[in-house]
């Protein structure tokens, strides 16, 4: 008979299943299904420092390098970042939470043309051509009319990004492969939702229900449309997937896996991880199995702030113990480490493990190509 699943058996199965042996860039996204994006650069952008541990050789501003060539799209899901082409379809033809008036719908349509015309604009030729000025962004500071246009484009399917310019998207008109069909029949609706539920089961498990419930509801803001389909995908979800309950909280994982294998053994390594990585990013999964809070502070007033502006939890065997604020300035990494408990360990396998990813941190970073 099999023993129970423990909590002790659910981190080390966490980490094991998202921290695979690194692979080529193609088969990390596709065994990934979704990697989160972040614009901050502190020391690389957080798409990077995700796919650093799980991609052979990755340098930072790889994924952006490579990606005019690789079967994948930028475009929002349960929030927004790179997937699969084919993963991204599912969601599409996708329709907005609100209608543009017809003046909008005109805008968009002579905006549609001229990037037909010009085959990838960026931006900045959209703005002036047009001239269509200044808006309220989200956040409450003005910014431009045509990059918030370009954006809901974007996301109404009508845009891709093409690629990237220090940065800043550029965009070329969608295609048929892109998501301009013809609109699915409810079945075909319900299948493609379980799919792209299982996308992110599949990125971060193991899950504490509540968790699950909110991932497969956020699936949502990739595909509005399909909002009257949330409650019944959750039941299915939760109805499809094996679990188990500990101290009081059930918590689920894909069919086929035993988070109480004893293959799942912790590395003697440590990993510097990005804010959104799928290891630490389902906070609540984070306090269960390690006993403190992490905050993203980046957007906390200085005063306020912890940990940093932009601290990368470390994980040392199956433990986060601390996190790191990494300084990159003229080819020379500078870490500011903080722990848990207010000291390192003091074990030397420990030193060896750190020195080991400061310096596989520089050499990504290091290995990073101008204008990246």
């Amino acid at each position: 008979m099999a023993r129970p699943v423990s909590l002790d058996d659910l981190k080390r199965h966490a980490i094991a299943r998202s921290l695979f042996t690194p692979t080529t860039l193609p088969r990390a996204m596709a065994r990934l299904g979704f990697v989160q994006a972040d614009p901050i650069r502190a020391p690389a952008r957080a798409q990077d420092l995700t796919l650093r541990h799980r991609v052979a050789g990755y340098c930072a501003g790889d994924l952006e390098a490579r990606y005019p060539r690789l079967a994948l799209e930028e475009d929002f899901f349960i929030n927004y970042g790179f997937l699969p082409r084919a993963t991204q379809a599912l969601m599409h033809p996708r329709s907005a939470h609100t209608a543009w008036p017809a003046a909008r719908q005109v805008q968009a349509q002579a905006v549609l043309d001229f990037v037909r015309e010009r085959g990838v604009v960026h931006p900045r030729d959209v703005d002036l051509h047009f001239q269509h000025g200044s808006a309220r962004n989200w956040f409450g500071g003005n910014g431009r009319a045509s990059t918030q246009l370009l954006d809901g484009m974007h996301y109404r399917g009508l845009l891709r990004v093409a690629r990237r310019d220090s940065g800043v998207r550029l965009y070329a008109a969608a295609t048929a492969d892109n998501g301009l069909r013809g609109s699915r029949e409810a079945s075909d609706a319900v299948q493609a939702y379980d799919q792209l539920a299982q996308v992110v089961v599949q990125k971060y498990a193991p899950l504490p229900e509540r968790t699950l419930a909110e991932l497969v509801s956020r699936i949502r803001y990739g595909a509005p449309q399909w909002a009257p389909l949330v409650r019944s995908a959750v039941a299915r979800a939760k109805a499809l997937y094996p679990s188990a309950s500990i101290d009081g909280q059930r918590w689920y994982w894909p069919a086929g896996e035993n988070p109480a294998s004893q293959r799942y053994a912790a590395p003697e390594q440590v990993r510097l991880l990005a804010p959104f990585d799928p290891v630490v990013w389902c906070r609540r999964r984070f306090e269960a199995f390690w006993g403190w809070a992490y905050r993203f502070e980046a957007y906390t007033p200085a005063p306020k702030r912890l940990r940093g502006y932009y601290a990368l939890p470390l994980l040392w065997r199956s433990d986060v113990i601390g996190w790191a604020n990494l300084t990159w300035r003229d080819g020379q990494l500078t870490p500011d480490i903080g722990y848990v408990n207010g000291r390192a360990p003091r074990e030397a396998a420990y030193r060896v493990a750190l020195d080991e990813e400061l310096q596989r941190m520089t050499r990504f970073l290091a290995g990073r190509s101008a204008g990246l």
